[in-house]
């Protein structure tokens, strides 16, 4: 019987939890191919109908805004039907919506399928987070989320190279419907192979019991089911995760609306063609997201305690976008593309640790409600910054040098991070966990 028991504990867990990681990595990757369309067709889109920098701005931020009120929603909601029915509703509502742009006719009709877009859109993160916190154990979760979030940047690098071969041989209604209908593809893969770890069949004991090897014994039904908005409010853990996802979430979201027109504007490459210099900067992304979940879980494995492993990530991940500012003293575009490939880098991989902290300090009960709250957070500076980002771009088009404006929200971008990691710092010094 002993023989047979440490036979047990000496079994290698099996994969089947990064089959499950791999199914978030391209969720995710939909998500953001179905984003960053509307950027990558901009240049054709405003010609066409007359769109000013703060028109755009206008229909960026009807997606930041539904985006952040979908994220407080859909937070709640998949805290209580879970990432399964979640994931569904999500995905079949943002599918429908970035469908729905082939057949706008004004820029106020694209503000309301943005607006459409942003909510179903907002349901990915709260889902791909508590699967993690559900599927892997502390020292992998980072890792986890570093994969699944390079899809992210995987749908920021795939993006600059299918949208301009779809739109000319398709045209600019053929874009949204063909990347629209991507995510019909993954639901009916994920309806398939996805349960929870206690119901999944696929599953091997020996996985199952390391997935829970360190589960908390705060984790009682009874405890966490009453927890409601109002006492997660009250925590300073909800607050560093506010703070670090509303200074510089609408850094990506510039990073993704407004790059492609910077490289046109710039150094007039043409966006109707795939696009070497997008291609680049988008690929520090997925070694950002892949490198900065690695960097806190490997910390971890040599015995260095969570919140510094987590504090370490995201100082490195903050100094990397500081080098960005120096962008605006150089016109040599391959200078710029590193600069701005190393600051996407280090954005990708404090998206990586940001998200972590949130199952670090809270229960797997409370944690999509959570990252739903301080994701709004994010996309609700996301709404604020296109504002001035149209103000910037609109005033210096005025006077004949965009790429000063630029330059200016680049000095925006560098310092954010750090300005971030310093408040998060400030508020939860050793990121304890809640104790309900």
């Amino acid at each position: 019987m002993n023989n047979l028991r440490n036979k047990e504990k000496s079994a290698k867990p099996g994969n089947y939890r990064w089959m499950v990681c791999s199914l978030l990595f391209f969720a995710t990757t939909i998500n953001y191919i179905d984003r960053q369309v509307v950027g990558l067709l901009k240049p054709v889109l405003e010609k066409k109908f007359g769109w000013t920098e703060t028109d755009y701005s206008h229909i960026v931020m009807a997606f930041t805004a539904a985006y952040a009120a979908g994220l407080l929603l859909f937070g709640r909601i998949i805290d209580k039907i879970g990432s399964k029915a979640g994931y569904t509703i999500s995905i079949t509502t943002w599918s429908i919506a970035a469908m729905l742009h082939a057949v706008a006719k004004s820029t106020f009709g694209f503000g309301i399928a943005r607006g459409f877009l942003g909510i179903g859109e907002s349901g990915n993160f709260p889902a791909a987070i508590k699967t993690v916190t559900e599927w892997f154990p502390k020292k992998e979760r980072a890792l986890a989320t570093g994969f699944f979030d390079s899809g992210s940047n995987i749908g920021a690098l795939a993006a600059p190279i299918i949208i301009p071969w779809i739109l000319g041989t398709y045209g600019w209604q053929g874009a949204f419907l063909i990347t629209g209908s991507l995510g019909f593809l993954w639901l009916i893969l994920w309806r398939i192979f996805y349960e929870v770890p206690s119901k999944q069949k696929r599953l091997q004991p020996a996985e199952l019991s390391y997935i829970t090897s360190d589960a908390e014994v705060t984790e009682a039904p009874s405890v966490i089911k009453n927890v409601n908005w109002i006492q997660l409010f009250k925590l300073k853990q909800t607050w560093a995760f506010i703070t670090g996802k509303f200074f510089t979430d609408p850094i990506w979201y510039f990073f993704l609306f407004w790059l492609p027109s910077y490289f046109s504007n710039t150094f007039h490459i043409d966006l109707k063609k795939p696009s070497l210099p997008l291609i680049l900067v988008y690929s520090g992304a997925t070694i950002g997201a892949i490198g900065g979940g690695y960097l806190s879980s490997w910390l971890i494995k040599k015995r260095m305690p969570v919140y510094k492993a987590r504090k370490i990530a995201l100082l490195v991940s903050a100094l990397a976008v500081l080098p960005i500012i120096v962008s605006r003293y150089t016109t040599n575009m391959w200078l710029v593309i590193g600069l701005i490939a190393l600051a996407i880098a280090g954005n990708a991989a404090w998206s990586a640790n940001i998200f972590t902290i949130v199952s670090d300090m809270l229960p797997k009960k409370a944690v999509s409600s959570v990252v739903g709250i301080g994701s709004m957070a994010g996309a609700a500076g996301g709404v604020l910054f296109p504002m001035l980002i149209g103000f910037i771009l609109d005033f210096y088009k005025r006077i004949g040098n965009i790429t000063a404006g630029y330059n200016i929200i680049f000095i925006f971008c560098g310092l954010s991070f750090l300005i971030a990691w310093l408040l998060v710092c400030t508020i939860t010094p050793k990121m304890k966990p809640v104790d309900f």
